[in-house]
């Protein structure tokens, strides 16, 4: 299924109208997320802090609360939120209004770029090779619009974003949603995920975005014989972001090979019913998300861990 993303040649001959179709687009971006009561970006400015999978499982735990929650997954190159939640790789339903995104197990709506392309396929733009450095942002933003403006979300009580590493993408989400709920930050407790993710925080200050706290992961490693936790990064990057931005902690993640091992198979439904150490800690985080932007939990369908 293709994305109806205007290409080089489309913005050169129509360029005169360009400022109506985008305000357009704009309007259709309002229109549809009218029923979206909040809009959270997760972000991270740095890659490999597992920024996806504490997406994922947030989105799940929360959904098991009782709450209507979507995932968009911005990273339009390295796009892995479907195959973390399970999502069937099969083509999604197009409407004349819009497209469905895909339910994943736990109810969890989910549009990720993975979900449009072949496994192993690279995504790649319809533009001349010599314009592509300087489309390929205006692309890339035309695309975040139309995942938002032609999914059928529908009624939801959280849509959370799944931001690319850098600072960009926020900029992006936010001029599209001024009204933005706030945005999580992940960090690992490495000294160099602590100045990728204090840019990022500046950036939210800067832009006024309200940041409902930060998520330490892969603090430690977690025994999955034992339960123990053992050393696995040094330094305390949460601790000086928190002090340097006033930004609350919400709490922090080992590396659990068990909840890897979930994620791979699109498994987190289950793994989290089996319960455990880990997954009482990603109980904690969501509670605190969801007293930050949802209130009370709602009736749940199953028992939250």
């Amino acid at each position: 299924m293709a994305l109806n993303i205007r290409t080089y040649h489309d913005v050169e001959d129509g360029a005169s109208d360009l400022g109506e179709q985008v305000a357009g687009q704009q309007a259709r971006v309002d229109a549809r997320l009218a029923a979206v009561r909040h809009v959270v970006g997760v972000m991270s400015g740095k890659g490999g802090v597992g920024k996806s999978l504490v997406t994922a499982a947030l989105a799940t735990v929360l959904a098991r609360r009782g709450h209507a929650v979507g995932v968009l997954d911005a990273d339009l190159n390295g796009p892995s939120i479907g195959r973390m939640l399970g999502c069937p790789r099969h083509p999604l339903a197009v409407h004349r209004d819009g497209i469905d995104p895909c339910m994943a197990p736990s109810g969890v709506l989910v549009m990720s770029m993975d979900l449009l392309l072949d496994p192993d396929t690279a995504l790649h733009w319809n533009e001349p090779s010599e314009a592509s450095f300087v489309w390929r942002g205006t692309q890339e933003r035309s695309a975040l619009r139309e995942f938002l403006a032609d999914v059928r979300w529908g009624p939801l009580d959280a849509l959370l974003v799944d931001l690319p590493p850098g600072v960009g993408r926020l900029a992006e989400l936010h001029e599209l949603l001024p009204d933005l709920a706030g945005v999580i930050a992940v960090t690992i407790p490495s000294a160099a995920s602590r100045d990728a993710v204090g840019r990022s925080l500046d950036l939210a200050a800067r832009r006024g975005i309200r940041v409902l706290g930060l998520v330490e992961n892969l603090r430690g490693y977690r025994c999955e014989t034992c339960g123990d936790d053992g050393p696995l990064f040094g330094g305390d990057a949460s601790d000086e972001l928190s002090r340097r931005f006033d930004v609350d902690p919400l709490g922090a993640l080992p590396f659990d090979p068990t909840l890897d091992r979930a994620a791979a198979a699109g498994a987190l439904e289950a793994w989290l019913s089996a319960g455990g150490a880990t997954a009482t800690d990603l109980s904690g985080i969501a509670a605190r998300v969801e007293r930050a932007v949802l209130g009370e939990p709602c009736a749940t369908r199953a028992a939250a861990p």
